[in-house]
């Protein structure tokens, strides 16, 4: 009979050695087998642009993109995500220069708290990635997962179609 202490989770063989392709970096990390891409996305490569909320498949607080597609990262085991590129908040930045979304946000006033927005504007790229000329009601369906309590929503359909028209023009 084991210890109660004794936990699977504290037992060797319950961690794996994985490579997470990040941002276009490769990382080296051993992850208990039952964290999440978003724990170890925050907690072990301090990649905190990745919000966990609701920790449940509810709010996009935490959506990053997994071999192109928006997830809930909070769903996702970081053993699932190995061999498979990973994009997060901080991964949109080239050179120091904020991607065209990024800078239509910041323009259109599409943030208060800001709490919801890396998850939104990863839903954003998601959607301008495979149609360069969304209606509102694209933007509407492909942020559908995200939620916004402050009420910025208004303002992130327009900023989504505003970088749109940005990336169209070469910005």
């Amino acid at each position: 009979m084991r210890a109660r202490n004794n936990s699977l989770i504290s037992r060797p063989e319950c961690h794996k050695k994985l490579s997470l392709n990040v941002n276009k970096t490769l990382y080296e990390v051993e992850v208990a087998a039952h964290h999440t891409l978003a724990e170890v996305l925050r907690e072990q490569l301090g990649l905190t642009g990745t919000k966990i909320g609701c920790n449940r498949a509810e709010c996009g607080s935490c959506t990053v993109l997994l071999d192109g597609q928006p997830v809930y990262s909070c769903t996702i085991l970081a053993v699932e995500a190995a061999r498979k590129n990973i994009t997060t908040i901080e991964g949109l930045k080239v050179h120091g220069k904020l991607h065209p979304i990024q800078e239509a946000f910041i323009a259109n006033d599409a943030l208060q708290c800001g709490y919801c927005i890396p998850g939104m504007i990863l839903s954003v790229k998601a959607l301008l990635d495979v149609n360069q000329n969304p209606t509102a009601e694209d933007v509407k369906h492909a942020i559908a997962g995200n939620y916004c309590r402050c009420g910025s929503q208004p303002n992130i359909v327009v900023a989504a179609l505003a970088a749109a028209k940005m990336m169209k023009e070469g910005r």
